[in-house]
C-alpha cells in the first residue's frame, strides 16, 4: 500500500514510519490515522492492457479520483530511437530485433515440443511394430511443422492429432 503526503510524494508505510520516528503509530491505519499524518491512502486501480505489440503500460503516480487518491497509469513506447558511440539505432530497428528474439524463442520452443511428440511416437517405427498410415502422416506432419504458415506462433490448432 501506498500513502500521498502533503508534499504529493508516494511513501509506503514504512517510510513514513521513518519520517515519524517519534510517533506512535498503531498496526492498523484507520482514517483517523491517516488525518493525523496528513497523507491520503493510495488505492489500487488495474492496470489497462497495452495497445500495441512494443507499447507497455506503466505506473505513473497517483491521481485523485473524486475523494480517493488512485494509482496512475500510462502507456509508452517500448522503445525510441538511441545513440550510442555515435551510433544511431532506430525505433524500428529495436522493435525488429526485439521480434526476432521473441521469435526465435518461440521457435525453440515449438521444436522442442515437436521432437518430445516425435519421441513420445517413435515405438512406432521399430523393426517389430507395423506404423499405421495415419502415424506415417502425424510424424510427417510433425516434421513440417516449421512450415507452417503462423511459424513460430503456433495456436493449439495449428498441431497435428495424434492418431
Amino acid at each position: 500500500m501506498e500513502y500521498r503526503t502533503s508534499d504529493g510524494s508516494l511513501k509506503s508505510q514504512g517510510e513514513i514510519r521513518a519520517l515519524n520516528k517519534n510517533v506512535s503509530i498503531p498496526k492498523v491505519w484507520t482514517a483517523d490515522v491517516c488525518a493525523s499524518l496528513n497523507i491520503d491512502p493510495v488505492l489500487e486501480a488495474p492496470k489497462p492492457e497495452a495497445s500495441g505489440a512494443y507499447k507497455q503500460v506503466v505506473r505513473n503516480g497517483a491521481v485523485q479520483d473524486g475523494d480517493n487518491w488512485v494509482q496512475a497509469w500510462v502507456e509508452q513506447d517500448m522503445f525510441a530511437d538511441t545513440t550510442v558511440d555515435g551510433v544511431t539505432t532506430t525505433k524500428a530497428e529495436h522493435e525488429t530485433a526485439y521480434q526476432a528474439q521473441l521469435d526465435a524463442t518461440a521457435a525453440t520452443a515449438v521444436r522442442t515440443k515437436r521432437d518430445g511428440l516425435l519421441a513420445d511416437t517413435d515405438w512406432t517405427g521399430m523393426s517389430d511394430v507395423t506404423m499405421s498410415s495415419d502415424m506415417t502422416t502425424y510424424r510427417q506432419a510433425l516434421r513440417d511443422i516449421t512450415t507452417h504458415s503462423d511459424f513460430p506462433n503456433l495456436s493449439d490448432d495449428d498441431w497435428p492429432t495424434a492418431p
